[in-house]
């Protein structure tokens, strides 16, 4: 997985093209101003640069050296706020609590324990009302769904269609 997409962001920059509708829309209709926002699985930033350029912080993980590094440059070039981290996700911590986590088609990539237990791990490092915010493969959504109600916080969710999966922490 890793190499695939390193070679592809170092023969293309901003390979993915641009960011993904439904988080637009989340974010454009978002009311709170200046969120936390962790995006897991950021690649080079397609997601991270469009919700910085909004006033919010962005901490960005994502395994490709070069898509961080992409990320981190067009970053500074627009004076955004975002940090970058090169992590597994599996194996990445959080150092803080997050108002937002955004895993936008990352963990369909993962076998099925990895991706509930990346879930359940970025779970506890949530601030109370925060969001969830994961675009995914169909088949994956019910088990992020049960992951969530297993969760100690309580979680609503507010879209599951499509191979997306909303919710926000209810303390």
């Amino acid at each position: 997985m890793s190499s695939k997409y390193e070679e592809i962001y170092k023969a293309h920059r901003h390979a993915l093209g641009e960011p993904t509708k439904a988080f637009v829309d989340f974010f454009t209709s978002l009311e709170k101003p200046e969120q936390t926002v962790l995006d897991i699985g950021a690649g080079q930033g397609r997601d991270a640069l469009f919700i910085a350029r909004l006033g919010h912080s962005v901490t960005a993980v994502d395994l490709s050296p070069s898509g961080m590094m992409q990320l981190q440059e067009d970053a500074d070039q627009e004076e955004l706020n975002i940090k970058t981290h090169i992590d597994d996700v599996c194996e990445f911590t959080p150092s803080a609590n997050f108002d937002i986590v955004l895993i936008d088609r990352t963990l369909h990539m993962l076998n099925a324990q990895d991706r509930t237990a990346v879930l359940s791990g970025l779970l506890p490092h949530t601030n109370s009302q925060a969001f969830l915010l994961i675009a995914d493969e169909r088949s994956n959504i019910p088990a992020f769904t049960q992951t969530l109600n297993a969760s100690t916080d309580p979680w609503e969710t507010f879209l599951q269609k499509k191979g997306f999966l909303f919710a926000q922490k209810q303390i």
